[in-house]
């Protein structure tokens, strides 16, 4: 038992020592002086805001238009009527834009895909141009040219 204690003392309370005596030593060596805080960051403008919006809904808008395009058919058309429906035959019709993949007469894609790239499209457009409207607004109410 006594060995096992030992070891745990050896594993455990020697290193914290010496990382402590090593603190120790370093703030000494510079002084006893926190290190200094950084500076306050700027604050979030709205043109700010309406960018980092709109780059989020450009990034889902990618996203939801690179899922739908997962149900399109590339190098074996009729594989993709045969995991969508389940026949295995080539679609009727497909497209990209709007987002759409039809197997005798069954549409393969989800029905949320096209809207949400609709909503998605239209929130980043109007986000882009208010910020730079916005930015511009600032810019011209500070005097820079």
């Amino acid at each position: 038992m006594a060995t096992l204690i030992g070891a745990m003392i050896l594993a455990i309370g020697l290193p914290a020592w010496a990382g402590i005596t090593y603190v120790g030593l370093v703030r000494a060596r510079r002084g006893d002086e926190l290190p200094p805080l950084p500076p306050p960051r700027r604050r979030r403008t709205p043109a700010r805001k309406a960018a980092y919006l709109a780059g989020l809904a450009y990034l889902a808008g990618g996203a939801v238009h690179l899922y739908g395009l997962s149900y399109m058919p590339f190098l074996q058309p009729e594989d993709a009527c045969w995991f969508g429906v389940g026949i295995m035959d080539s679609p009727d019709s497909s497209s990209a834009l709007p987002v759409s993949l039809v197997c005798h007469g069954i549409e393969v894609v989800p029905w949320w895909v096209n809207p949400g790239l609709l909503v998605l499209a239209v929130t980043a457009v109007t986000a882009t141009v208010t910020s730079a409207v916005l930015a511009w607004r600032g810019s011209a109410s500070r005097g820079v040219s």
